[in-house]
């Protein structure tokens, strides 16, 4: 039990680690429901009508990476951080 309250202390007494987990989620539900707000008066018009539901799924998996792109990166920084005030 020793180990988990020092990776609690050590993580409560990180703000910067805390800080970068936090705009991680932020950012990941961000991006969501900015490209999903952006895709949703999406349409097309004439013999591209057919594509339609393909391009919106395509593009909509586009921001779905972006935006887990970034939460992978925030987090990797997090913990980065966390392991630097560790062993301080």
């Amino acid at each position: 039990m020793n180990w988990f309250g020092n990776l609690l202390l050590c993580f409560i007494e990180s703000p910067k680690t805390i800080w970068l987990i936090i705009f991680g989620m932020v950012f990941f539900i961000l991006i969501n429901e900015v490209g999903y707000y952006m895709l949703a008066n999406f349409e097309l018009t004439g013999s591209m009508k057919g594509l339609q539901d393909s391009i919106f799924q395509k593009l909509a998996r586009r921001y779905d990476k972006i935006a887990l792109i970034s939460l992978i990166g925030f987090w990797a920084l997090a913990f980065k951080q966390y392991f630097k005030d560790c062993s301080r």
